[in-house]
């Protein structure tokens, strides 16, 4: 059982129980989250041990686990899955979502309700406590995560430290001091740690049944993707769709992706405040708008797109992070069944006249995308990759094919 000791006025997950009964002996606590206000909850650990901080959020989805805690768009922050039933299918090696290995998982920290039980699927490797550990990734399971999310619903996504020690051993106020001290998530740039240090080439193509990933054989269009933290599922989706992908880092400037001579380009997902990061990613991406090459952007790209078009960035209250959030195409007047992860919003009145609104959230009525009527770009909030609907929003990716056709065309011979 978990334990809380309650800041005042807070009460995150279930009481701490009574005294015990002669001869029963409560578990001793080998995990901590301590959120930015005081409050303490306990629980066991699992995966690496020591500590870590971040901004605590809270996922939805039941399934995904895996490529949840290797999303480079959770770097800084600890998750909490509303779905009790986390690591019962175990891990593999196909799942991570990191297209660099060697950088950082990240993800902060993972927060659990039930206990990890042992893998029930014929594609695991290794149960997802080893594979937290190779990771590097402090996990607390026995949280009471439905009080936890109703807290964070309430109040906002705290700042934390979640720590794990086997032993049990833990500087309650040191941990304490260094909660309350964490800076905001608002003008953090977080890309730096999980962007890529150099120019690469994308060749794998989508998981198949009895196949596993393929080899794209070249494609028509030359696709440059900006790695702001990308996925290896959007990636692999752009190739399927016939592109032959180029990924450069973060801070490539206009000049150097332009030397590629793309036929269209893409703003990939990514950690942290768009704000921040578009002091040196939005004069990029203005000038690439300008020369009118075909243009996609995915959650932080659609951000970074925003504010190269002159509209502002929100930090929202809790965020929209899950596999189960419907959008509205108002091109098309379909709703989609979307994965979401982010924590900032375009604020939609802030857009100029010429970025027509083409996707909004039927949650909240947040702005979920949008299409340029004067140059061949557009961009959704969500991450049409993910699948959960799940190929709902695939055709996007043939949406940016299709333009880049219409440029071709149009280009002087």
């Amino acid at each position: 059982m978990s334990q809380q000791h309650h800041a005042p006025g807070h009460a995150p997950g279930r009481q701490s129980p009574a005294p015990a009964a002669s001869g029963w002996e409560e578990p001793r606590p080998t995990a901590l989250l301590v959120l930015a206000d005081g409050t303490v909850i306990e629980g066991q650990g699992i995966g690496a041990a020591g500590e870590a901080s971040g901004e605590v959020c809270f996922n939805t989805a039941m399934t995904g686990y895996q490529e949840i805690l290797t999303d480079p768009s959770y770097a800084g922050q600890i998750v909490t899955f509303t779905f009790p039933h986390i690591g019962n299918v175990g891990a593999n090696d196909e799942d991570v979502e990191t297209v660099d290995v060697d950088k950082s998982a990240g993800v902060r920290g993972a927060v659990l309700g039930a206990t990890i039980t042992e893998p029930a699927n014929w594609r695991a490797t290794r149960p997802l406590d080893t594979w937290l550990k190779a990771r590097g990734i402090i996990g607390i399971t026995g949280v009471d995560t439905r009080a936890l999310t109703a807290l964070i619903r309430e109040k906002g996504m705290p700042n934390a430290v979640i720590a794990h020690d086997p032993a049990g051993r833990f500087d309650l106020d040191a941990l304490k001091t260094r909660a309350a001290g964490l800076p905001s998530m608002e003008g953090l740039d977080l890309v730096p740690m999980v962007t890529r240090d150099e120019n690469g080439q994308w060749t794998e193509t989508v998981w198949e049944l009895g196949k596993g990933y393929g080899k794209g054989q070249g494609g028509r269009f030359h696709v440059v993707a900006i790695d702001f933290g990308v996925k290896r599922n959007i990636l692999r989706l752009l190739t399927d769709a016939g592109c032959r992908v180029t990924v450069v880092p973060a801070t490539a400037t206009a000049d150097e992706i332009l030397s590629l001579n793309p036929d269209g380009i893409f703003l990939s997902n990514g950690p942290g405040d768009p704000a921040a990061t578009g002091a040196y990613a939005v004069p990029v991406i203005r000038e690439l708008l300008d020369r009118k090459v075909p243009t996609f952007g995915i959650c932080l790209g659609h951000q970074l797109m925003s504010l190269a078009l002159g509209a502002r960035t929100v930090k929202m209250r809790h965020g929209h992070h899950g596999a189960n959030h419907p959008v509205r195409d108002n091109t098309t007047g379909k709703v989609e069944i979307v994965s979401m992860n982010h924590g900032f919003a375009v604020d939609p009145a802030t857009l100029p006249p010429n970025a027509a609104q083409t996707h909004v959230s039927l949650f909240d009525g947040t702005n979920c995308g949008i299409e340029l009527t004067d140059r061949p770009a557009f961009s959704v909030q969500y991450h049409p990759e993910a699948s959960p609907g799940p190929r709902d929003s695939h055709y996007l990716f043939e949406r940016f094919v299709q333009m880049m056709e219409r440029r071709n065309a149009e280009a002087p011979r």
